[in-house]
């Protein structure tokens, strides 16, 4: 088939009709139990502990956190490359595999280079993940679904958040651990929590939507028609058939090139390119400001001792989980606009009013925490539009 053959299909049709089952259960927790492990790591690295083993300053604990974002940026360039040219699922095994062991390794560091090395890689991995997980949702999970699992999987994060946060309770505990090895222990429990996910994952099949846009039809009828046969055996219904007036016509390309993809972006779509740059920029520096520090600020301006920063997290954590799980349906009924809207002004006027009273000295720990939380309960991540 030539690369510039243009062929009808059905199969994103007959991927959006299938009613929800174990199957999509199956994505969503073989997807989403990553940012899971994401969270729990991030959470452990943000609550310290091995500064002083590694002879790290505050500067250096800064430093490791810009290195893990860096190494996100990398990754989600780097593989989700990749996972245009070479498919969804070879990328969900190979950036698992990586960040699992650039975070086991970062346990046994000895030296902050060290450290900072294997941070780096593991935040390769995850941006990975995110390339390759988020690119799945769209093509996986069907369009009037889409909106709130894309929310729900990402905010499964603060989910393994809250479980760093218990871990870091005992892990943490001089008195249970030395103060050498509670931190690298905490390292190691993503890694081998996330071994079972790698051969959970071996079951998700292939993009049916990457295999059509390669030139791949036949592999993707082929993928669809297995599908629909597990859906109608768990429900026990036969599924209507898709009448050929919603085939859409697909041009196959190998792959696509950054300069394709700029001119596209920048002269076809610079106003959705300056909205999701915005939100996406906006968003990371706000949380990622706020939480990579969240431990330094109720230490060093509240007083709060170690060992009970863990528990302060909690409130935290658990608010930026129920807010997607609660308020991400309203991103497919309600619409995305209204809500990518009213969730970021909420942010915004929460996060001003405690910046103002923190600056003035007249906002207490507790009060403090709750502007956090509501501020980062409301999901802003924008759903990929239906296609």
């Amino acid at each position: 088939m030539s690369e510039t053959t243009s062929v009808r299909s059905l199969v994103p049709a007959r991927m959006d009709r299938l009613p929800w089952t174990r199957f999509h259960w199956m994505m969503v927790i073989g997807l989403g139990f990553s940012w899971i492990l994401d969270g729990l790591e991030v959470q452990i690295v943000s609550l310290g502990g091995y500064e002083a083993s590694l002879g790290m300053t505050a500067q250096d604990v800064g430093i490791a956190g810009s290195v893990y974002l860096a190494g996100q940026v990398v990754g989600a360039l780097v593989f989700g490359r990749l996972a245009d040219s070479l498919g969804r699922k070879k990328l969900f095994i190979l950036t698992l595999a990586i960040y699992l062991g650039a975070s086991a390794i970062a346990g046994l560091s000895f030296e902050p280079w060290f450290f900072f090395i294997f941070r780096f890689f593991a935040g390769m991995g995850i941006g990975g993940e995110y390339a390759a997980i988020n690119s799945a949702i769209d093509e996986l999970i069907p369009a009037r679904y889409r909106g709130r699992v894309d929310i729900a999987i990402n905010g499964t994060y603060w989910g393994g958040a809250a479980l760093g946060s218990f871990a870091g309770i005992f892990l943490l505990d001089t008195s249970l651990f030395a103060e050498d090895l509670g931190w690298r222990i905490a390292f190691f429990i993503g890694p081998v929590l996330g071994l079972g996910l790698i051969v959970l994952r071996r079951h998700i099949p292939e993009s049916p939507r990457w295999l059509m846009t390669h030139g791949r039809e036949e592999e993707a009828e082929a993928t669809v028609t297995e599908i629909e046969h597990h859906v109608e055996h768990q429900t026990h219904h036969t599924l209507e058939p898709v009448p050929d007036s919603k085939a859409i016509d697909i041009t196959p390309e190998k792959s696509t090139s950054f300069r394709t993809l700029a001119r596209t972006v920048l002269r076809e779509h610079p106003t959705r390119l300056l909205l999701g740059m915005t939100m996406m920029v906006t968003q990371s520096f706000l949380y990622n400001a706020i939480f990579f520090t969240y431990s330094l600020v109720l230490q060093n301006f509240y007083d709060l001792p170690v060992a009970s920063v863990p528990l302060m997290f909690f409130p935290f954590a658990i608010g930026n989980l129920l807010g997607p799980l609660l308020l991400g349906p309203l991103f497919d009924t309600w619409g995305r606009r209204q809500m990518i809207f009213t969730t970021y002004t909420l942010s915004a006027v929460v996060l001003a009013i405690s910046a103002f009273l923190f600056s003035q000295e007249a906002i207490s720990m507790g009060v403090h925490i709750a502007f956090w939380c509501v501020s980062f309960s409301s999901p802003r991540p924008a759903p990929a539009r239906p296609t």
